[in-house]
């Protein structure tokens, strides 16, 4: 009975949001972390990032809470924003909210709503196509040397044990080899077998750097696609500038010697956090 109340209440449901909100802040750092390899990493490095958070055990189970922090995030902050209108049928015959709340304070539904399109929007881009879709895998020219005193041009193909597979177009016929093995067969787009066997001998990086270079340096949609993710960023750091501190006060972290060093903190990160997610596309369209 008592758990129901938490969950039903309006204290209840403002405790949940602050938990859940707080752990998807946690969440950014890292993803923010990850991507700014686009900037200041190499294409190898982002795919390693990119392959190590969709196949590390520890990752995933993060990734399943990450999910449903975000669900539970959006609809919790549904349920309060009806229930409070319900609270309040009628409005004050006087009413000067400017003076006694911030603008984005009495539009976090609305910020919320246009973030939670942008996620969608986002997973749909790329999200779905790393999980779902036969990507291209990382590659690069390389000579290949199959015996002494042949040298042949291939593809390189980065793997995940360290190696590198070879992939040579022999009359319209793609081969991999490998140095020692030999040739291979190639699975699911990605995995490298020994020839004839179910022996898995290697897998190749999803090309994530590519497909994310190609969306933001589209010629005909990239300069949109980076103005909706820089628009999107905006309205995240209008979210964060009251979410934040918010959620710690919903928690019961109000008290005058650290509201300050909480408010303090929240606009730095509400600043800091989505102006480097939206230098990103802006530096890969104009830059890179």
């Amino acid at each position: 009975m008592a758990k129901s109340a938490l969950l039903k209440s309006s204290i209840g449901k403002k405790y949940w949001m602050a938990l859940t909100g707080l752990f998807l802040c946690l969440f950014l750092v890292g993803h923010l972390a990850g991507n700014l390899q686009l900037i200041f990493g190499t294409d190898l490095q982002f795919n390693q990032y990119a392959y190590f958070m969709t196949s590390n055990p520890a990752v995933k189970i993060l990734s399943y809470v990450t999910y449903f922090s975000i669900l539970f995030h959006a609809v919790d902050g549904i349920m309060l924003t009806i229930q409070n209108k319900k609270a309040r049928p009628i409005g004050y015959v006087k009413n000067n909210a400017a003076s006694n709340s911030t603008w984005q304070s009495r539009n976090m539904a609305v910020l919320g709503t246009l973030i939670l399109v942008f996620i969608a929007t986002h997973m749909v881009n790329f999200w779905a196509k790393m999980h779902f879709s036969h990507m291209p895998l990382q590659q690069q020219e390389v000579n290949f040397q199959p015996m002494p005193g042949m040298d042949l041009k291939a593809q390189g193909i980065n793997t995940t044990t360290g190696g590198m597979v070879y992939k040579i177009d022999q009359e319209g016929k793609e081969i991999y080899f490998d140095k020692v093995e030999g040739e291979l067969d190639v699975r699911n787009n990605k995995e490298f077998y020994t020839k004839g066997t179910d022996i898995k001998f290697a897998e190749g990086y999803k090309d994530l750097y590519k497909i994310t270079i190609e969306f933001f340096k589209d010629p005909t949609y990239g300069l949109v696609f980076t103005i909706f993710y820089v628009f999107s960023m905006v309205v995240l750091a209008f979210h964060l500038m009251h979410g934040f501190a918010s959620a710690f006060q919903s928690l019961g972290a109000n008290n005058p010697k650290y509201n300050g060093l909480i408010n303090g903190l929240g606009k730095f990160f509400a600043i800091v956090v989505p102006l480097l997610f939206a230098i990103i596309p802006i530096y890969i369209h104009f830059i890179k």
